[in-house]
C-alpha cells in the first residue's frame, strides 16, 4: 500500500449564496420541496464564519442520487447513472452522521487523489486515521454541480460513505463511484464523456479512482 500522501488541491468553491442560486436554478428545491427562499435564507445565514469554502448539500432523503445524477454536466453531457444500480437511491450513509435537517455544510472537502489503487476496503480505515470523513454519493454529486472540473479523466472517486445493507443485514459489496464515461458498452456511444454514477467492488482496486472525503459536516 502507497504512503498516505496530500492530494492536489481543487479551486476554492463558489460563496454559499451563489451556490443557492445554482441549485435554484437546477430545480433542486423543487424536487427536494424547499422553497427557494428558504434555500436562500439558509446560504445567507450560514455565508461567513468558518463556512468559507463550504459545501451546500441537500439531505439525501430529499434530494436522491436518481435526481442529482441527470443535472451533473459534462463536456456538455448530462449525467446518468447506469443500468445495472436501479436500486442507487438505497445507499444511505454508513457510519456517517448527518444533520438532522434538510440543508447542510460539508467542509474540507479532498477528493482522494492520493488514495488512488486504494481499495475502499483499505481506504476506509485510512481516513478514519486522518479523522476524515467519506463523502456520501449525494454529496459527491452536489460538489459536482458546484465545481465540474473536479471530476478529470483519471482523477475520479469513490463515495463510500454510502452504503447498501441487504435484508440479511450484510453490506453490499458494490460501493458507489463518480467517473466519466467512455460510451462503452450499456452505455452507449452518446454518452462517452458524459458524467456517471457508478458502482465498484468493495475489495477491487483502480488506479484512477480516488476516495472524497470531508473535514465535517454541520447545519
Amino acid at each position: 500500500m502507497p504512503d498516505i500522501a496530500s492530494s492536489a488541491p481543487v479551486a476554492p468553491l463558489p460563496p454559499l449564496t451563489a451556490q443557492a442560486e445554482h441549485l435554484i436554478a437546477l430545480g433542486v428545491h423543487e424536487l427536494a420541496g424547499i422553497p427557494a427562499q428558504e434555500l436562500r435564507a439558509f446560504a445567507t445565514d450560514a455565508a461567513g464564519g468558518d463556512s468559507d469554502d463550504a459545501l451546500l448539500a441537500v439531505h439525501p432523503d430529499r434530494a436522491p442520487a436518481s435526481a442529482l445524477a441527470p443535472l451533473l454536466r459534462h463536456a456538455g453531457k448530462p449525467g446518468f447513472v447506469v443500468t445495472d444500480m436501479p436500486d442507487v437511491d438505497r445507499f444511505g450513509p454508513c457510519g456517517v452522521e448527518l444533520p438532522d435537517a434538510p440543508l447542510y455544510l460539508v467542509t474540507g472537502l479532498d477528493r482522494g487523489d492520493h488514495l488512488a489503487d486504494w481499495s475502499p476496503q483499505e481506504a476506509l480505515p485510512a481516513l478514519a486515521r486522518q479523522d476524515r470523513t467519506p463523502l456520501l454519493l449525494t454529496e459527491g454529486i452536489h460538489w459536482l454541480l458546484q465545481q465540474p472540473a473536479v471530476l478529470e479523466r483519471n482523477r475520479c472517486f469513490m463515495t463510500i460513505g454510502s452504503r447498501l445493507r441487504k435484508t440479511n443485514g450484510a453490506l453490499d459489496a458494490r460501493t458507489p463511484a463518480l467517473w466519466i464515461s467512455n460510451g462503452t458498452g450499456r452505455d452507449g456511444r452518446e454518452r462517452r464523456n458524459a458524467p456517471k454514477v457508478g458502482w465498484c467492488w468493495w475489495g477491487n482496486r483502480h488506479t484512477w479512482l480516488g476516495f472524497a472525503s470531508a473535514a465535517g459536516r454541520s447545519r
